[in-house]
């Protein structure tokens, strides 16, 4: 069972909850140690002084801020700690914003909150009620581990979610980190009505539970194999750039491949009723390994997250009934 990681009490108005902080994510990366090639040697860091390669003690370790041409500003942490901001006990929330307002760009880490005690529940979900049925978020300043930071609060699945915020000084400006921003070049012909039309065809609801770390399973599986002795599956490369003179024809053979893997786009794409008719089978080596990982979803086959993409396709033909994939052949 997780632990909270802070404790103190919400306020907002004349209403104070107290409440606990628990860490709604945890890191699932596979992590490696460091070995020289050859050896089963490890390698390891050390805080050396660089003009006499001698190690140094970490409580002999002072900070410095550059202030450019080899010249630095040496702080202490003592002096760090004095002007640190206090063992805030609160989270006051300021105002509350319309959550679609809040651009993505700007959420850092997620936590729960919980009332510390029964008897405060119905305060507390009075306010998680209230930000559900107005879709608000409550914006609101706290401090933990000795930083303030600046957050959203916001009614999550049955408990109320507390989003950490970068502060507007942590974004960037495109226009000024990016060489030269994307020109606006206005679509030719019926280009846009067919992006429109694929990604109306590719609408799906928002199913967390489909999408696991692909990269961090083939890590797995490279270990896995390596320690077993077995030949290492290599990925398919990318595929090219789309020309621009092609693009409205790859627009059109994706809108068509859609409706062939029974998606939305036919009514879409023409704007006229889908007739009833039974959808041809698409044919598999057309597909994306992202079609063909909904396609082995669809069909309950195990392990597919493992699989490449021609794996995938051999196991999506094996698992087709018999009348599909003679219609396909």
């Amino acid at each position: 069972m997780a632990r909270a990681i802070w404790s103190g009490a919400i306020n907002f108005g004349l209403v104070t909850v107290p409440v606990e902080l628990y860490s709604a994510t945890e890191d699932h990366t596979v992590h490696f140690r460091q070995f020289e090639r050859g050896t089963s040697d490890r390698i390891r860091y050390k805080r050396v002084n660089e003009r006499t390669g001698e190690e140094v003690a970490y409580e002999d370790i002072v900070k410095g801020y550059d202030l450019g041409d080899g010249d630095y500003v040496l702080v202490e942490q003592e002096e760090l700690d004095q002007i640190a901001p206090g063992r805030s006990r609160s989270i006051d929330i300021e105002s509350f914003v319309d959550l679609g307002e809040i651009d993505p760009l700007y959420f850092q880490k997620s936590y729960w909150l919980a009332p510390t005690k029964e008897e405060f529940g119905r305060a507390y979900g009075l306010l998680m009620q209230a930000m559900a049925e107005t879709n608000k978020a409550g914006i609101a300043r706290f401090v933990m581990r000795g930083k303030e930071h600046i957050a959203a609060v916001r009614a999550g699945d049955g408990v109320l979610v507390l989003d950490t915020l970068l502060f507007a000084e942590d974004v960037r400006n495109p226009a000024k980190e990016l060489k030269k921003l994307p020109e606006k070049a206005e679509p030719r012909g019926r280009e846009l009505e067919m992006a429109v039309a694929l990604v109306d065809s590719m609408a799906d609801d928002w199913r967390p539970d489909d999408y696991h770390d692909q990269y961090n399973e083939r890590v797995l599986k490279l270990i896995d194999d390596k320690k077993a002795g077995r030949t290492v599956t290599v990925e398919d490369e990318p595929g090219e750039p789309t020309k621009v003179v092609d693009l409205f024809e790859a627009l059109s053979r994706s809108v068509e491949r859609r409706k062939g893997a029974g998606g939305k786009s036919e009514k879409a794409a023409s704007g006229a009723p889908k007739k009833s008719r039974k959808a041809a089978e698409p044919d598999l080596s057309e597909l994306s390994k992202a079609e063909l990982d909904k396609m082995a979803r669809e069909l309950d086959i195990k392990g597919r997250s493992k699989l490449n993409r021609a794996e995938l396709e051999k196991a999506i033909r094996e698992a087709r009934p018999a009348s599909s994939r003679k219609r396909a052949s």
